[in-house]
C-alpha cells in the first residue's frame, strides 16, 4: 500500500511554524464563527454526516478554491515582493467578496487579532506597510512568509483549519460524533490537495466564490432566534 512520505528537504522551524498558525490554540477566535453553517442546521439543509460533508465539499469547491486560496498564494507572493499595492488590492477585493456582514466581521476581526498576536511576536514587518484593516487572508499570508512556509503547504494549511473549524461548529450544534467528524476528514483529505492545486492554477480573471446558499444562511444568521456562534 502506498504510505505518506514528507520531503527530506523539509524545513522543521516551517514546519512547526504552519503547525502553530493552523492550531484551534491559536488566540485568534476563529472557532466563534460558523460561517452559516449553524443556519444551515436550523434550516435543516445540514442534519446529518452525508448532508456535513456535501456542505464542506461544496463550501471548498466553489469558495475557498475560487477564492480565499488563490488569493492566499498571491498576497504570500506580495508580502515577499514588498508589494504594497497588490497587497492593498487583494485586502480590498477579498472583503469586497464577503457577502454578509457577519462573514465581513469575521474576516476582520481575525485579522485584527492577527496583527495583535504577531506584533506580540515580533512577526510584523517595518516595510511594506499593512493594508488598511487588513483582513484573516492577508494576515495569515503575512505569517506564512514570515515562518518560511511553503506556498502550497500554506494553502493546505490554511484549508485544514478551515474544515476543522468546520466540524468543530457541527460537534457543537448536531447530534454528531467525534468518529463521524474524522471519516469527514478521512474523505475530505484528497479533496483538500485537489483543491489547492485548483487554487494554484487559477487565473485572476477567474476568481470569485460562487456560494448563494453560504450568503443566504449568513444573512439568515444574523437574526436566527438562538445562537451559539457569532454573527
Amino acid at each position: 500500500m502506498p504510505t505518506e512520505t514528507n520531503p527530506s528537504h523539509r524545513d522543521p522551524l516551517a514546519l512547526t511554524g504552519l503547525l502553530q498558525l493552523v492550531s484551534p490554540a491559536l488566540p485568534i477566535g476563529a472557532f466563534a464563527w460558523s460561517q452559516g453553517l449553524e443556519s444551515a442546521f436550523e434550516l435543516g439543509w445540514v442534519s446529518d454526516e452525508r448532508s456535513l460533508e456535501a456542505w464542506v465539499q461544496g463550501v471548498l469547491d466553489d469558495g475557498l478554491t475560487r477564492c480565499d486560496l488563490p488569493v492566499l498564494a498571491r498576497v504570500m507572493r506580495a508580502w515577499e515582493a514588498s508589494d504594497a499595492a497588490s497587497l492593498t488590492y487583494w485586502n480590498d477585493w477579498l472583503q469586497a467578496n464577503r457577502e454578509t456582514r457577519e462573514l465581513l466581521e469575521e474576516e476582520r476581526r481575525l485579522g485584527a487579532a492577527l496583527v495583535r498576536l504577531l506584533g506580540n511576536l515580533a512577526l510584523l514587518p517595518t516595510t511594506p506597510r499593512l493594508p488598511e484593516s487588513p483582513g484573516y487572508v492577508v494576515m495569515f499570508g503575512l505569517a506564512a512568509w514570515r515562518r518560511g512556509i511553503d506556498e502550497e503547504e500554506a494553502l493546505l494549511g490554511f484549508a485544514w483549519a478551515w474544515l476543522e473549524n468546520q466540524l468543530a461548529v457541527a460537534c457543537k450544534a448536531l447530534p454528531l460524533g467525534q468518529t463521524s467528524a474524522q471519516r469527514i476528514i478521512e474523505r475530505t483529505r484528497p479533496v483538500l490537495a485537489d483543491a489547492v492545486e485548483a487554487a494554484s492554477r487559477l487565473p485572476d480573471d477567474d476568481l470569485g466564490p460562487a456560494l448563494p446558499g453560504l450568503a443566504l444562511a449568513s444573512a439568515l444568521h444574523e437574526t436566527q432566534y438562538s445562537r451559539l456562534f457569532r454573527s
